[in-house]
């Protein structure tokens, strides 16, 4: 080959060479101006998934799967958005009732009652909407109706805050025989839980107790033991309060522990004084008579010309001096 055509040849070859390199720039231009730009991102910054990439929630989701007749799968999302702890009522009432239409679907008759039972022990007034389906309605009447008859298990009635209930009364030391005595006391009732007051007295420590019924306007409570009932030396008496069951809500004494009131007998001397002794009231002149018999009495002699003297009563570590 002659010098002239390899030079020939490199010419063509050189210009092939550019020609393919400028087409190969051109390509690169366009690819580099077609593609969107994006700013870089912010340190820290988490990126946003596309909107049709965030979840979403279980509940809206098991609607979805409802309404598109996946109902299996509507089924698990609501299982599953049932174990949620932070479920507030309405949430669980919608994921029952969801649940629900899902079994009636199905023709799960058993998974469909329990999800109906779930859902009344949420909400027990609740109903369906007027315009459900008759077949779903249906169900829900027949689910109540058992549920009801059962005496509603599941359901926990929440309890209003009760307050005590207290009778404050007085008892009046001593009292006239074959007299009556008027009794009063005053009823704390914050709950209103008061049906009735019964008042319970005998005359002297021992027997049956008779019953009656006290007044109650309101905290103001009035009761009288008849004069008949009223002898010497004693009566016990207590008070009860009752709720409108029956039910002993609270009392002032008991029959072990009655109140007492002191009956003097009119016919004694005037110095009288009623001493407790071991439960019991026993009249001082009774002591001093029986304590005199024992030789326990030191009397001293009065002066002449004076009509007075002292008598000291010894009686274990106290002393009585008249």
């Amino acid at each position: 080959m002659s010098l002239d055509m390899m030079r020939g040849l490199r010419k063509q070859l050189s210009a092939w060479i550019s020609l393919v390199l400028c087409v190969q720039l051109s390509l690169s231009s366009t690819l580099s101006f077609a593609q969107p730009k994006t700013a870089p991102a912010k340190p820290g910054a988490t990126a946003t998934p596309p909107p049709q990439q965030q979840p979403q929630d279980l509940i809206a989701k098991g609607q979805m799967l409802f309404e598109d007749q996946q109902y299996e799968d509507s089924i698990q999302t609501l299982s599953a958005a049932l174990l949620r702890p932070s479920n507030t009522k309405e949430q669980k009432v919608e994921i029952y009732r969801l649940l629900a239409l899902n079994y009636i679907t199905l023709g799960r008759k058993d998974e469909a009652d329990n999800a109906v039972r779930g859902l009344l022990v949420a909400e027990p007034d609740y109903q369906l909407p007027a315009n459900e389906s008759p077949r779903f309605r249906d169900f829900f009447k027949e689910s109540r109706a058992k549920w009801e008859a059962e005496g509603r298990p599941g359901f926990v009635k929440e309890k209003p805050i009760e307050h005590p209930v207290v009778l404050r009364h007085g008892s009046p030391s001593s009292a006239e025989s074959d007299k009556p005595i008027d009794l009063r006391a005053k009823l704390e009732d914050r709950s209103g839980r008061t049906g009735t007051v019964k008042l319970y007295y005998r005359t002297g420590s021992r027997g049956e107790f008779t019953e009656t019924l006290a007044e109650v306007e309101g905290e103001n409570v009035r009761a009288q033991i008849p004069a008949s009932a009223v002898k010497p030396p004693l009566m016990d008496y207590y008070f009860e309060v009752h709720d409108i069951t029956g039910a002993m809500i609270a009392s002032r004494g008991d029959s072990q522990a009655p109140l007492r009131i002191a009956v003097p007998d009119g016919e004694g001397s005037g110095w009288v004084l009623p001493l407790a002794i071991g439960g019991g009231i026993l009249g001082a002149a009774a002591i001093v008579g029986g304590l005199a018999l024992a030789g326990v009495f030191k009397s001293s002699a009065p002066p002449a010309g004076r009509g007075t003297s002292t008598v000291t009563v010894n009686v274990g570590e106290a002393g009585l001096r008249f």
